[in-house]
């Protein structure tokens, strides 16, 4: 049922998982509660890890699925282009990414293709959002989580101080509703992505192929930082922007230049 007094007059949806995601259904949701009027503009399959990649060198193609919902075989960054571009009948005044099935913390952030829809729409200079929930080896998705507490994290994180030139980072826990511990406005930090792993195989042709990992610890981060929040029950809301620039490595090659 549509928001009766919405926070926002028209928001994007998309994500890195397919349209066909569960995370997206529980998004759609959350999202009439915050708007009347909701687009979905989604990847056909899944898109995890390609960060904020834009198809330039091949065609897109895009099926409409119903009102106001496209699948387009490109990713994350090509749907959020393609709709506020083309295929909305107006400029969305929010962007929703995700939900992500599984956290988006620390360094993964920079592989994200949840965290890259919403830099793209930043690029486009609509205010967006990235929107994780985090799982646990032991129990099932936490989507009852998300659901019930998604719209006021949402609310609370929109109702900041917000410059308009980052976007933001949401990281649900991974826990009950009953054991969630409110909001945290965190650092990025490092999370725990430390590695990159090549496995090789062979196919029933005994042609060699290759499938990547991104391996992960189980290291702690510092208080302050999205995965201590997440860890302890917390939803992080962290602001990203462009600028990578490492300060102290550009003083010191600066400094090195005028001795």
């Amino acid at each position: 049922m549509p928001s009766k007094n919405p926070l926002f007059d028209c928001v994007l949806l998309t994500n890195d998982d397919g349209i066909h995601a569960p995370g997206l259904s529980v998004l759609e949701k959350i999202a009439t509660e915050l708007s009347r009027e909701v687009w979905v503009v989604a990847p056909a399959h899944d898109q995890s890890g390609v960060s904020h990649a834009t198809s330039i060198h091949e065609p897109l193609r895009v099926e409409e699925l119903g009102e106001r919902r496209f699948a387009v075989r490109g990713t994350p960054g090509d749907c959020v282009i393609l709709a506020v571009k083309h295929l909305m009948s107006r400029r969305p005044s929010l962007i929703l990414s995700g939900i992500n099935r599984g956290a988006n913390i620390g360094i993964e952030t920079i592989f994200s293709g949840t965290v890259g829809a919403a830099m793209s729409g930043m690029l486009l200079e609509v205010p967006s959002i990235a929107i994780s929930q985090a799982i646990s080896p032991q129990t099932p998705v936490m989507w009852d989580t998300a659901l019930s507490t998604g719209p006021s994290v949402l609310m609370e994180a929109c109702e900041a101080p917000w410059a308009r030139n980052c976007c933001l980072n949401i990281n649900l826990p991974a826990c009950s509703p009953g054991k969630f511990r409110g909001i945290s406005f965190t650092a990025q930090g490092r999370g725990r992505l430390n590695d990159g792993e090549v496995h090789a195989r062979r196919d029933p042709r005994n042609q060699e192929y290759f499938w990547l990992n991104l391996a992960r610890t189980d290291n702690q981060d510092d208080a302050g930082t999205e995965t201590f929040g997440v860890l302890n029950g917390y939803a992080t809301v962290t602001p990203l922007s462009f600028e990578r620039t490492h300060s102290a490595a550009l003083i010191a090659m600066t400094d090195r230049q005028n001795d």
